[in-house]
C-alpha cells in the first residue's frame, strides 16, 4: 500500500539501505543540456546561500518490489522508480564524475571516493548498482559507474544512449568547474549533495497506487509530456477495471517497453505518435491533426470502463509508433515535409497492412510528388491543404483502395502543377530559406542521373547525417558575392568535410576534387567546367535551365 505520509530525506538518507530499478516500461533518460544545466545551477545556488539551510529539489515516487535483498550482511529494499528517474539518473552520474575526479592518493579525499564507490556500487563494488537503468542497450550507464569511460556522444547510435552519454560529459565538466572555483573543494560538493540537498519520497507498495498518485502529482505542477500523461492513464485504467487482470498488466507493460524503445530512436517520435494515433482512431474525420492534449482526452475516452480498451489503444500507439519510424528512417521520405498534416498521410500507408509494398510505394511516390510541390516548390506554410491531407489519412485509415487513394492526392495537388513550380525556383535564391529542400532536390536529382546501379547510398549517409547547410556547395564560391551565387545552377551537394576544405577555391580547382567525390552530380559539373574552361553567369543559367527542366516532369503526377 502507499505510504500516505511521504517522506522528507536527504539524498544521502534516500540512497542509503534501497537499490533502484527503471521498468522497461518507463520512457528512458531525456534529459537536455538544459535541464541538467538547470540542475548544477540549483546546486550552486543553494551552496551559495549557505549551509544552514537545506535545498528542496524534487518528488520521487516508487513502487516496493519483491523482498529486500542482503549484500555482505547488509539489507537492501528494491525500488522502481514512477516519477523523479531523470534526477536520480543525473545525480548518480554526477557522484560518479565526482568519484573519478577525487584523488586516492590523498589520505583526505580518499575515504570520500570509497564512500561514494560503496554507494553506487554493492558486492565487491562490481556486481550489482545502485541503479538499473533501462533501454542503455550498448551498456554506456553501467560500464561508467564502474570502470569511468564512456565513448564520445557522437558515437551514440540511439537518442537514450545520447542523453546519457551527453550527462557523464556535462557530469564531468560541472566538478571541474566546482574544482577549480576559490573557496570549495570536492569533499564540500559530497557533503552539499548528500546532507543539503533534500527530496520528498513517495513509497508505494501496491502498482494499482501508482498511476493515481502519478494524476495527483501531475495536478500539481508535474513536469510530465502528454504522451507519457496518457501511459498513466491507460496503466491506471487496467488496474482499476477486473478481468484477467495479470495477463493484461503483462501485455500493457510488455507493450509500453516496446513503444519506449521505439520512440527512443528519435527525437519527437512520442508527439507526432502521439497526435497521429488520436486522429486517425477519431470515431469521425478531422479537418485537423488534434493537440496532444486533445490527443490524450480522446484516447482515454476511447479505453475507460474496460481493461481491454486501454491494452487495445495501447497497441494501437504502438503500431503508430513503428509506422511513424519507419517514415523517419527512410531519409528521403522524411525529408518532403515537416508539415504534420502531411506526414500524417505518409503514416496512415504504412499503418495499412492490407497493402502490397509495391502498393505502398506506388501510392508514396504520389503523396511523395504532391506534398514537395506543394511545401516545397511553392512554398506554402501548415495553413494549405489541412483538412484534404487530414480526411484522405482518415480515410486511409478506413480502408479506401489503392487507386482512390491517388487520385484524392492529384486532387490535392493539382492547384500546384510541377511545370508552374519550378518557375518559383528560377533565379531564385535557393539557399538562404531553402537548404533542407534543396538537399532532397539533389537527393532525387543523383538518384536520377546515377540509376539504380550506380547510386552511392555511403556518400548520401554522409551528406543526411549532418546539417543540410554543411553539405551546400556553391560552385561560384560565396565569396565572389554576385546575384546568382546562391541560384539553383550554382548549387549542389558533398559531404561535409569536402565541403568545407573546397570553400573559397575556384570552380577550376575544385573541379578535380569533384570528379573523385563519389557523387555523379559533381562529376558532371566537374566535367563541364572542364571542357567550358570557366564557370560563370551564363554556366550557371544553362545547368538550372536543365535542373528545371528535369524538375518539371520528375515532380510531375
Amino acid at each position: 500500500m502507499m505510504n500516505h505520509q511521504p517522506q522528507h530525506y536527504t539524498l544521502a538518507q534516500l540512497l542509503a539501505g534501497r537499490l533502484f530499478t527503471i521498468p522497461d516500461y518507463q520512457r528512458a533518460y531525456r534529459w537536455e543540456r538544459k535541464h541538467r544545466a538547470a540542475l548544477f545551477s540549483d546546486i550552486e545556488r543553494s551552496w551559495n546561500e549557505g549551509q544552514s539551510t537545506s535545498h528542496f529539489m524534487a518528488t520521487v515516487v516508487a513502487l516496493r518490489i519483491g523482498t529486500p535483498v542482503e549484500i555482505v550482511g547488509e539489507e537492501y529494499a528494491r525500488f522502481a522508480i514512477v516519477d523523479g528517474q531523470q534526477r536520480i539518473t543525473t545525480l548518480i552520474l554526477l557522484f560518479k564524475a565526482i568519484s573519478k575526479a577525487l584523488d586516492r592518493s590523498n589520505p583526505e579525499e580518499r575515504p570520500y571516493g570509497e564512500s561514494i564507490d560503496k554507494v553506487l556500487m554493492k558486492q565487491d563494488n562490481a556486481s550489482m548498482l545502485l541503479l538499473q537503468t533501462n533501454h542503455d542497450t550498448s551498456g554506456h550507464f553501467a560500464k561508467y559507474i564502474r570502470h569511468g569511460s564512456y565513448p564520445n556522444p557522437r558515437s551514440a547510435t540511439t537518442l537514450a544512449d545520447r542523453h546519457l552519454l551527453d550527462a557523464m560529459r556535462d557530469c564531468e565538466a560541472f566538478v571541474e568547474r566546482w574544482r577549480s572555483a576559490d573557496g570549495r573543494s570536492l569533499k564540500d560538493l559530497v557533503g552539499h549533495l548528500n546532507n543539503r540537498l533534500t527530496l520528498l519520497f513517495h513509497q508505494i507498495g501496491d502498482e494499482g497506487l501508482v498511476y493515481s498518485v502519478f494524476e495527483v502529482l501531475n495536478s500539481r505542477g508535474l513536469d510530465v509530456s502528454w504522451f507519457d500523461r496518457l501511459k498513466s492513464m491507460l496503466m491506471s485504467i487496467v488496474f482499476e477495471t477486473g478481468g484477467d487482470k495479470e495477463a493484461l498488466i503483462d501485455q500493457i507493460h510488455g507493450d509500453w517497453s516496446e513503444i519506449y524503445k521505439t520512440i527512443g530512436l528519435r527525437d519527437g517520435v512520442d508527439i507526432e505518435t502521439l497526435r497521429f494515433a488520436a486522429t486517425l482512431r477519431n470515431r469521425t474525420s478531422l479537418s485537423r491533426v488534434l493537440s496532444e492534449e486533445d490527443s490524450v482526452g480522446t484516447l482515454h475516452r476511447q479505453s475507460e470502463g474496460a481493461a481491454s480498451k486501454a491494452v487495445e489503444t495501447t497497441e494501437w500507439v504502438k503500431e503508430v509508433s513503428k509506422a511513424v519510424v519507419e517514415l523517419r528512417e527512410n531519409r528521403r521520405l522524411s525529408a518532403v515535409t515537416r508539415i504534420a498534416h502531411a506526414r500524417l498521410v505518409a503514416v496512415s500507408v504504412n499503418l495499412r497492412n492490407d497493402l502490397t509494398d509495391d502498393e505502398k510505394n506506388d501510392i508514396l511516390r504520389r503523396w511523395e510528388n504532391v506534398t514537395f510541390r506543394i511545401y516545397g516548390m511553392y512554398g506554402k506554410d501548415a495553413r494549405s491543404a489541412v483538412g484534404a491531407y487530414v480526411r484522405l489519412a482518415w480515410h486511409i485509415k478506413k480502408g479506401i483502395p489503392t487507386d482512390s487513394i491517388k487520385k484524392r492526392l492529384s486532387k490535392i495537388g493539382e492547384r500546384y502543377p510541377a511545370n508552374k513550380g519550378v518557375d518559383e525556383l528560377r533565379q531564385k535564391d535557393c539557399y538562404s530559406e531553402w537548404k533542407r529542400e534543396l538537399r532532397y532536390f539533389f537527393h532525387r536529382y543523383e538518384e536520377h542521373i546515377a540509376g539504380p546501379t550506380a547510386f552511392d547510398p555511403k556518400q548520401w549517409n554522409k551528406i543526411w547525417s549532418a546539417r543540410a547547410d554543411d553539405s551546400i556547395e556553391h560552385i561560384l564560391p560565396q565569396k565572389s558575392d554576385t546575384e546568382h551565387m546562391h541560384w539553383l545552377g550554382n548549387l549542389m551537394m558533398l559531404r561535409p568535410k569536402l565541403n568545407s576544405k573546397l570553400k573559397d577555391k575556384s570552380p577550376k580547382k575544385k573541379a578535380k576534387r569533384y570528379s573523385k567525390s563519389g557523387l555523379i552530380t559533381a562529376q558532371k559539373v566537374a566535367d563541364r567546367i572542364t571542357d567550358m574552361g570557366k564557370w560563370g553567369k551564363r554556366e550557371i543559367l544553362q545547368r538550372e535551365d536543365e535542373l528545371l527542366h528535369w524538375a518539371s516532369q520528375e515532380w510531375a503526377d
